[in-house]
């Protein structure tokens, strides 16, 4: 099983899987992030939830998911080391469900209505 790992020292992220480099896979899809990171959504933790999906599964699959992985794992990871298994990853995405939610639905949701 794969071990993913990830750490900040400084201004300096590095991100490895099996300790060797993680590819970016910037052939499926550049977010122009200058780097991998994470802690929030944005650019940096798409293109590490990308890579991940990538090398833990295949291209399209990652494609399809990674959005999700950036939300429910990448972007709620804390601090500036972590470790993630690739039985970790089928975990995460198996007891993940994102229900799409329309603006309308949402605005009522706040206000309490429903």
């Amino acid at each position: 099983m794969k071990i993913y790992e990830g750490q900040r020292i400084g201004e300096r992220v590095t991100v490895s899987v099996d300790g060797q480099p993680l590819d970016a896979r910037l052939d499926l899809r550049d977010f122009h992030a200058g780097g991998f990171e994470w802690g929030y959504e944005g650019s940096g933790p798409s293109q590490l939830a990308l890579a991940i999906l990538a090398d833990h599964a295949d291209g399209r699959t990652a494609l399809g998911n990674y959005r999700q992985f950036m939300q429910v794992f990448i972007a709620e990871i804390e601090g500036d080391s972590w470790r993630l298994s690739g039985a970790d990853i089928d975990q995460r995405i198996s007891e993940t469900t994102i229900v799409p939610m329309d603006l309308k639905t949402l605005m009522r949701k706040v206000k309490g209505e429903i």
